[in-house]
């Protein structure tokens, strides 16, 4: 069989055709949603800029050495810590100035409706973006599960909401994984930065999680990463993706040794006819963190017609 062909069937045979209506109406009542920056460059937005493109924008503007393409071999962390290493940024500049190219972004229909229905829901949002489109379309306002462990570098505690949370799986609220343009310190780009949050999160999941008590992490958005159900759109999830891949390998461990914890988890992508290596790869790995690779029909049943 030629090997394109070994590739599509492991790609086929791992990933399964639903409806994304169907896993929301069937999981409602324990539903997270993790969101990527696919959310905003939908439908073709010319205001979006992708991850890769934000970075030749700060080599631009902060070193000599122009780009007009991330050179192979390098991963898009990795290009970002080459720039901070130059030396020429002090006092997190390389940072503001990414939150000022992200702050003046506006919010499109299908950002509100989606926002719209996961408060409906009183579901939990996390999101890997840095900018406030999704709780700017509903005016959100925000607020802090633990203002005395509060950190702007690792601002974990604080959610966009309607309403003060108890916990963060409590209700709906939108948590930021990477950071966020209010706080241009807290933006985290390079592998250093996510080498940083792993250790942050490890120590926070090493006191007291697997107790299942009052854990160190309890009143940060990990808790929901760890508690709830997560439907995943919007977020490539390649090989760069450090964080979050670390963070799913994490929770794979926990349910591995907690079965009686163990939440479901869906990868969600247009359907894909032609799979690659890369593709059948991912695919591979999102099963093993016990996440379902769920094919729609198009990226406008993921971003329009379902929140409708």
């Amino acid at each position: 069989m030629p090997e394109n062909a070994d590739i599509g069937n492991l790609f086929h045979y791992i990933s399964i055709y639903m409806p994304l209506r169907e896993i929301i109406s069937a999981n409602r009542e324990n539903i997270a949603f993790i969101v990527g920056n696919g959310i905003n460059r939908y439908p073709g937005n010319p205001k979006a800029i992708s991850w890769d493109h934000l970075l030749l924008q700060l080599w631009k503007k902060f070193s000599p050495e122009n780009f007009e393409q991330i050179p192979q071999g390098l991963s898009m962390t990795e290009f970002y810590d080459l720039l901070d290493i130059q030396g020429s940024t002090a006092n997190y500049a390389i940072q503001k100035e990414a939150a000022r190219l992200l702050d003046d972004w506006s919010f499109q229909p299908h950002h509100k409706s989606f926002v719209a229905k996961a408060r409906e829901l009183g579901s939990p949002v996390l999101t890997t973006n840095f900018d406030l489109v999704l709780p700017n379309s509903l005016d959100l306002q925000q607020y802090f599960t633990d203002k005395k462990g509060f950190s702007d570098f690792y601002p974990w505690s604080t959610y966009y909401g309607d309403q003060q949370l108890k916990s963060p799986t409590a209700g709906f609220g939108i948590w930021y994984i990477n950071g966020f343009v209010r706080y241009p310190r807290s933006i985290r780009l390079g592998l250093s930065h996510y080498m940083g949050c792993v250790e942050r999160a490890r120590s926070l999941m090493s006191h007291g999680l697997y107790a299942h008590t009052s854990w160190k992490g309890k009143q940060t958005w990990l808790e929901v990463l760890l508690n709830r159900s997560l439907c995943i759109f919007g977020l490539s999830m390649e090989e760069n993706e450090v964080f979050i891949r670390w963070l799913l390998i994490e929770r794979a461990k926990y349910f591995k040794k907690f079965p009686d914890r163990k939440k479901e988890g869906w990868y969600v992508m247009p359907r894909t006819e032609t799979p690659n290596a890369r593709s059948a790869g991912k695919a591979l790995f999102l099963k093993s963190v016990g996440l379902k690779v769920i094919e729609v029909n198009s990226y406008d049943e993921i971003y329009r017609d379902t929140w409708g």
